[in-house]
């Protein structure tokens, strides 16, 4: 038979943990390892701003013909202008193209497949640690990886020194993927210092930055967590930046997304945006509508866009509240110094819990969080949060 010879694959790190979680039967189970927003009550809510747009475009929509194969061009021009700034000449000069993706995840993978497919580099170095998924994409898509160190667990700081000593290793023309911010699990970003010198490090070694952008407002605001990206393209003239709409406008199954291909002049930019449309149609044809169109309306309205903004500042100053709080509880509990999770940013911190607590965790207490430790601070709240740190105070102690 064919299909015989088909091994059964291991359960996603992070999806599979989701499974399990909602396998079991026991009360008071509490899950920290999926990325998702969710509020007080535990619910990951649909934003208000996005219901009021949904009911404009199902109140103005004539058809359902087929989008653009890169998009709708003003989302678009919305997302250079919230990756680069409103006045920034990259956002209508030319120089700058971007395409419309499913997800975030969609937009590295047409990333990582446009470098293949345009002879760009065989090599990216990822951070240690990283997102699962990164590794999953290099691999698939036909690209070499290396890994650059990211994280002391002795310190929970970033090991810069040593990550810009690895990075030193790379080869001219190889593509750095970068964590733009609320790094996927540590929670740590780079200083402004730091993403200067990187930024110049990256221009005299010929490097091309990739940026993963999966967070933006999540960090310290919308305009804030942009500074790195924009510092590595003041130095840099070519860039590839993959951002998401999932997390900031709560369109986790919507699957809206963005690659913006960054050039040093219009008409390069213009003979790269001619090849990423036949990276889409190979691929998906054609990208789906309802969420971008959501985007879309919800940026191009001064009112809604308001309504947004304020909605973003709610959750991202929940999810540092209870970082906050978590920590604070956590020194309280005598089992060791926390202080290090307030310098985290994101909906996710590096706790410094080993496999085996995290194992523990889980058969004794039903809290489900990653194997490496990271929590996504977005599921705890008040309801919860007394029984997660006497689990984790109890885990810890042995």
């Amino acid at each position: 038979m064919f299909f015989d010879h088909i091994e059964a694959a291991p359960a996603d790190p992070i999806l599979g943990l989701t499974e399990k979680f909602q396998q079991d039967q026991r009360p008071g189970k509490i899950n920290l390892g999926v990325g998702v927003y969710k509020d007080e009550s535990g619910a990951t809510p649909i934003l208000k701003c996005v219901k009021e747009a949904e009911r404009r475009i199902f109140d103005e929509e004539k058809s359902k013909t087929y989008l653009p194969i890169t998009g709708i061009p003003e989302f678009g021009r919305l997302t250079r202008e919230l990756l680069f700034g409103k006045g920034s000449p990259r956002v209508a000069d030319g120089s700058a193209v971007t395409c419309h993706c499913p997800g975030g995840t969609g937009a590295l993978r047409f990333g990582a497949d446009f470098i293949i497919q345009q002879g760009l580099s065989k090599t990216v170095w990822i951070s240690d640690p990283t997102w699962i998924n990164h590794v999953q994409i290099a691999k698939s898509s036909g690209l070499r990886f290396e890994r650059y160190p990211y994280y002391d667990p002795d310190t929970h700081s970033i090991p810069f020194d040593r990550m810009m000593g690895t990075l030193s290793k790379a080869k001219e023309g190889d593509v750095v993927l970068i964590h733009a911010c609320c790094h996927n699990p540590t929670g740590l970003d780079l200083n402004p210092a730091q993403w200067r010198e990187l930024s110049l490090f990256l221009k005299e070694r010929h490097l091309l930055p990739a940026l993963d952008f999966a967070y933006q407002g999540f960090g310290d605001g919308l305009e804030e967590d942009a500074a790195g990206l924009r510092a590595i393209l003041e130095n840099n003239a070519e860039a590839l930046i993959a951002s998401s709409f999932s997390k900031n406008f709560g369109l986790y199954c919507e699957r809206v997304g963005a690659l913006t291909v960054v050039c040093a002049d219009k008409a390069t930019a213009e003979r790269a945006n001619s090849q990423l449309k036949i990276t889409v149609r190979t691929s998906i044809s054609n990208p789906p509508a309802h969420g971008e169109k959501i985007v879309l309306t919800v940026l191009s309205d001064p009112e809604l866009r308001a309504q947004w903004e304020g909605e973003l500042a709610t959750m991202r100053n929940r999810i540092n509240d209870m970082r906050s709080q978590l920590a604070a509880r956590l020194n309280d509990s005598g089992v060791g110094d926390f202080s290090f999770m307030q310098g985290q940013r994101g909906m996710f911190s590096f706790s410094g819990l080993t496999k085996d607590q995290v194992a523990a965790l889980q058969r004794d207490f039903g809290i489900y969080i990653v194997g490496s430790g990271r929590i996504c601070v977005a599921g705890i709240n008040q309801g919860n949060l007394d029984r997660l740190v006497e689990a984790m105070a109890k885990v810890i102690r042995g």
